[in-house]
């Protein structure tokens, strides 16, 4: 089945939170048979990319009365995946690719697709990974494991996976934070639980859904963090099948950012990488981090 990119980058990507439609927890998919390790890119020095916010405190210092006191009054004018403050592909018009992947959490969403990573790691393709406070909670072990390995960057998924709002803004069904204050939760609490893992901050924020609005990115920019979203969606909240996924990631195109989920090792989303990034790879691309081209600030 083709699929436009448009079509792609208006599917869903609340299903790998919310679980799949009508699965009764099939066997996971396995990734395809290893081939030889893919080479990397030897990353450019990173490109800055400023915040909308002006002028703020001091990053990452700001506390929950003080963004209710600067932004309680300011009303947003966009919402969406696209909005003022969120980066939505890498400023680079090099042959690169940064893969980021949702963990989730909550009832349908604490799963963990070993698969995917495994993949990952056999052929040293580094990956951005957007851990939910809940999908933490749920995998200490492997959140641990994930956090060591310089293969990988860890990312902020938000503390309840909430679209970020201060007006209670709803994205497939999921209402998002109502206030300023909801909003700083959202992101400070797992925030904290990212620091304590990481043993530093968390640069990058992604919100539940990839919904915000234009103040909201303004309060995280503030809290030292910075919205990134993604121009290419790899698998439809993990609800697309293997072709499918391979599909769509090989619309990427230079300075793409990929979103899948790895938190539903039943869907295809291991399959169809372990499908396209070689196929990326044999035509000249290269995988990134997005720390290895963005600097928020």
């Amino acid at each position: 089945m083709s699929l436009s990119r448009r079509v792609l980058l208006a599917l869903p990507v609340l299903a790998g939170c919310a679980g799949r439609p009508g699965a009764a927890n099939p066997a996971p998919r396995s990734a395809a048979t290893p081939s030889p390790r893919l080479p990397l890119t030897q990353p450019a020095p990173p490109i800055a990319v400023g915040s909308s916010a002006s002028p703020a405190p001091a990053v990452g210092t700001a506390t929950r009365d003080e963004m209710i006191a600067r932004y309680g009054h300011v009303h947003p004018t966009a919402w969406g995946m696209d909005v003022p403050g969120v980066t939505t592909m890498l400023p680079t018009s090099d042959r690169v690719i940064a893969l980021t992947f949702d963990a989730c959490g909550g009832p349908h969403g604490s799963d963990y697709d070993q698969a995917l990573v495994g993949f990952l790691r056999r052929h040293g393709v580094p990956a951005t990974l957007f851990l939910n406070s809940r999908w933490i909670d749920a995998n200490p072990r492997v959140s641990r494991d994930l956090a060591a390995d310089p293969l990988f960057e860890i990312a902020n998924h938000g503390t309840r996976h909430r679209p970020l709002s201060v007006s209670g803004r709803s994205a497939y069904g999921i209402t998002g934070t109502h206030d300023v204050g909801e909003v700083f939760d959202e992101i400070d609490g797992n925030r904290g639980r990212l620091g304590a893992l990481l043993g530093h901050p968390p640069r990058f924020f992604r919100s539940g859904t990839a919904h915000c609005d234009d103040v909201a990115t303004r309060i995280t920019a503030d809290l030292g963090e910075h919205v990134v979203t993604f121009d290419v969606n790899g698998d439809a909240g993990a609800t697309f099948t293997p072709g499918q996924v391979a599909h769509a990631v090989l619309t990427a195109r230079p300075g793409s950012i990929v979103i899948g989920h790895m938190n539903h090792p039943s869907g295809g989303t291991a399959e169809g990488i372990a499908a396209a990034v070689p196929r990326l790879a044999d035509s000249g691309y290269r995988f990134v981090r997005l720390s290895d081209r963005i600097v928020s600030g």
